[in-house]
């Protein structure tokens, strides 16, 4: 009765210790999340974006902008990126590992089979010295298994690590697979802004051509004194100069997107196309701020990360506690290879290990706060990624509204410096003004026609930014 007893009670501790985890609770930071995000306008806040989890596909998001040529570069960048290849042979990688990590639940089975031949000195047999000690072989073949019990969750809290990694990993991904989306549009739409201020460009410097041609004609009929004539080369000179350095920075946002198309820069050309002023571009939903913690993958990958951290503290601290083991070995051992599956060469081994450390030099223990204190680090990094992301969204909506109100007046300054340009011309060659009133009057035209351009292309490329830092499309 008493062994009874004693058995009963052992098999209860031990069932209620393999129940037991020594990992804490997952943190949960308190971050003051705003109710609305401040810098969204009037016209913004009747929107409410949806809120998919991370899991969900984000969607085409820059199909938005109806843009067929953007669209087939999304795809081309999705295929041949060589970064993102990279990140998905991490994901890779970390789901091997997770499923390494499971492996240690299950009981493991191996077989083994082989021969020893060896020799015993006489004195290790208790013979004279001179006595003649013949080798022998032993054939020997068995299988042989092992488990762990899992007193204190120790390989359930790997596991646990091990899949809190895969999906960070994951998250980590989608992230890098949202960066590169948002870098072929923002390449894209600098590269066609640089196009249609090139188109001004030219325009201007066919007009300044041909007003060099004029001015020489009137100095050679005596109509203009020589100082109009220096004028006028000087600023044709100085617009061709602006031309090529515009043709360099072409060059360099084409080869940035041939790198980012996964392709040699030699091997690429991007056909000119300039931004039209009237180019669509879409509307964002900003959402509520709540929302963009499930939006963005790398607050996705901080949590993750975070919960990586707390299942290690968990096996950290097992390692204080005792662990049990199970094996158990069987098979056949004989001198004779004839021999070897017979009956009475049959052997077999079974253990129960249960150890418990007694002094390791504090080692243990050092794991312990080391694992604690990469969990304080994790909680910080998430903090962080969470403040970080509600900035990038608010500076996002500012620079947005900040275009649009720009853009506003640019329009405006365009139509009056388009007409003052016309009035100046008139009045040189009616006589009525010297050369370089008209040539303050075309600079000026310039000025407000490569600034409505330019407006035009960040317009497109905050808007990107904006669905960037709200963690990509909406459904």
């Amino acid at each position: 009765m008493r062994n009874n007893l004693f058995k009963t009670t052992a098999l209860a501790t031990a069932l209620v210790l393999a129940g037991c985890s020594l990992a804490p609770t997952v943190p949960q930071p308190e971050i003051g999340v705003p109710a609305a995000y401040k810098e969204v306008t009037a016209v913004e806040s009747g929107w409410k974006a949806a809120t998919p989890s991370e899991a969900q596909q984000r969607g085409a998001w820059w199909a938005a902008f109806g843009d067929a040529k953007l669209d087939a570069l999304e795809e081309q960048a999705a295929k041949a990126n060589p970064t993102l290849a990279s990140a998905a042979a991490r994901v890779k990688a970390a789901r091997a590992a997770l499923g390494g990590a499971e492996a240690d639940r299950w009981p493991q089975l191996s077989l083994n089979a082989g021969a020893t031949r060896s020799r015993s000195a006489p004195a290790q047999l208790g013979l004279p010295a001179d006595a003649k000690v013949a080798p022998g072989t032993v054939y020997n073949a068995g299988l042989g298994a092992s488990y762990e019990v899992d007193l204190f969750q120790r390989v359930g809290n790997g596991v646990t690590a091990a899949r809190a990694d895969a999906e960070q990993v994951e998250a980590s991904y989608r992230s890098v697979l949202l960066a590169l989306q948002a870098d072929v549009a923002q390449t894209y739409f600098s590269l066609r802004a640089l196009d249609a201020e090139a188109a001004q460009l030219e325009a201007t410097l066919a007009l300044r051509t041909e007003n060099v041609r004029l001015i020489g004609k009137r100095f050679q009929a005596g109509d203009v004194a020589e100082i109009d004539v220096a004028r006028s080369r000087t600023e044709l000179a100085t617009l061709q100069a602006e031309v090529v350095a515009l043709r360099g920075s072409r060059a360099r946002l084409e080869h940035a997107l041939a790198l980012l198309l996964g392709q040699a820069p030699a091997g690429f050309a991007f056909e000119n196309q300039p931004l039209a002023l009237d180019a669509s571009v879409p509307v964002v939903p900003p959402g509520l701020p709540s929302a963009l913690l499930e939006r963005r993958p790398d607050v996705t990958a901080a949590q993750r990360s975070m919960a990586a951290a707390t299942a290690r503290v968990g096996v950290a601290k097992s390692a204080l506690f005792p662990a049990l083991t199970l094996t158990a070995n069987g098979g056949y051992a004989s001198t004779e290879l004839s021999d070897l599956f017979k009956s009475n060469a049959q052997s077999w081994l079974t253990s129960l290990v249960f150890s418990l450390p007694i002094i390791d030099g504090g080692r243990n223990k050092a794991a312990i706060r080391r694992a604690e204190a990469q969990l304080e680090g994790a909680v910080a990094d998430y903090r962080q990624s969470v403040l970080a992301a509600f900035a990038d969204v608010e500076d996002n909506l500012a620079g947005l509204r900040s275009v649009r109100e720009q853009v506003d007046f640019t329009d405006s300054a365009v139509a009056s410096a388009r007409r003052a340009a016309e009035l100046a011309d008139k009045r040189y060659r009616a006589g009525e003004d010297s050369y370089l009133q008209l040539l303050e009057a075309q600079r000026d035209l310039l000025t407000m026609e490569r600034q409505a351009v330019k407006l035009r292309g960040t317009w497109a490329t905050t808007t990107v930014g904006l669905i960037r830092s709200l963690g990509g499309g909406w459904q």
